[in-house]
């Protein structure tokens, strides 16, 4: 009896067992599903106080971007802004409306599958690469002497560093360096441990749903075929994106690099979370970059560089820029 009793146990423990597993896989397959879904929404016309011109741009991801575009009358210099994952272009308008007031025209997109610009489903970066080159080139069209800088956030900036378009300066918010460690993160934050379980049946589905495994989807492997100065930003809270992907994403770049860390930022708008902050390092950073140097100026700098007895130290490319010790902890 206490034989049949045992062998009726493991009976049903097997079948319990392989209904745990057939049930995680299908709810890994809908989660799947969800995060790749399209996050198309109605978004209508630019606010009263931005009067953009609303157009239409074509992309080799297979989507006409709906985009919003606020030329600066006798502005060189245009900023393209690139929003996060199932947001659309009306996260970027406080950086907009801080670049027209600095001068800057600016283009806002929808990347493909996010607001009014269809696509059948989010690719994290691999289609939306060909939106921000369409979006380089629009510019490019209008003026081929325009000096173009690229504000990417999250999805934007993993895209922006995908195309590693011709400009001339780059800003990532908050960039993971691979899907693999963005989908691990955000499954630890939610389920602790069991992230070595899900994210990896998460991940195996790239190749079943978009074609392409994670391996093609690691921006931190584009950042030294940059040829722009970049600035990278991110909060020292942010567990999405950690800090010490933030610093590796930094190591990995070129010379002409900045970082800029958030104290007490999580994974959310840096700008919202420290205005001052933001002005004053990623605006000047675009200043720096997009602003023409005035002829006196050239003339010193063409005299430096060409002094033979003088000895420049440090590198005026590179810079390491970090909040003070002293700055108050902020809240969001």
């Amino acid at each position: 009896m206490c034989h049949m009793n045992w062998r009726r146990l493991r009976k049903w423990s097997l079948v319990a067992c392989l209904i745990a597993v057939v049930g995680l896989m299908a709810a890994a397959w809908f989660v799947g599903g969800a995060l790749v879904a399209p996050a198309n929404r109605f978004v209508g016309p630019p606010p009263a106080d931005f009067a953009a011109n609303t157009i239409e741009i074509a992309s080799e991801s297979g989507s006409t971007l709906a985009a919003w575009h606020l030329p600066i009358p006798d502005s060189n210099s245009t900023v393209i802004l690139l929003h996060p994952i199932r947001g659309d272009r009306r996260s970027m308008l406080s950086r907009a409306r801080l670049l027209r007031d600095r001068g800057y025209s600016t283009l806002l997109v929808d990347l493909q599958a996010h607001g009014e610009s269809l696509g059948d489903r989010i690719t994290v970066g691999y289609l939306e690469k060909y939106d921000v080159l369409a979006a380089v080139e629009y510019v490019r069209s209008l003026d081929p002497e325009q000096k173009i800088a690229i504000i990417g956030s999250s999805l934007g900036g993993a895209s922006a560093l995908f195309a590693n378009p011709e400009i001339d300066g780059l800003v990532l918010e908050s960039v993971h360096p691979s899907v693999t460690e963005a989908v691990h993160n955000r499954i630890e934050m939610r389920l602790g441990p069991l992230h070595h379980i899900i994210a990896p049946l998460l991940l195996v589905q790239l190749r079943s749903r978009l074609g392409i495994s994670p391996s093609q989807l690691c921006p931190i492997n584009q950042l030294d075929k940059l040829r722009c100065p970049i600035l990278i930003a991110s909060g020292d809270q942010d567990l999405h994106t950690t800090i010490e992907e933030t610093r590796r994403m930094h190591d990995a770049a070129g010379d002409l690099k900045q970082l800029v860390v958030f104290e007490g930022a999580a994974h959310v708008d840096l700008l919202a979370y420290d205005p001052e902050r933001y002005e004053k390092f990623v605006l000047g950073f675009i200043d720096d970059h997009l602003m023409p140097t005035p002829p006196q100026e050239a003339q010193s700098a063409e005299k430096e560089k060409n002094e033979p007895n003088l000895e420049r130290v440090g590198n005026s490319h590179r810079t390491t820029i970090k909040p003070s010790s002293q700055s108050p902890a902020l809240r969001v």
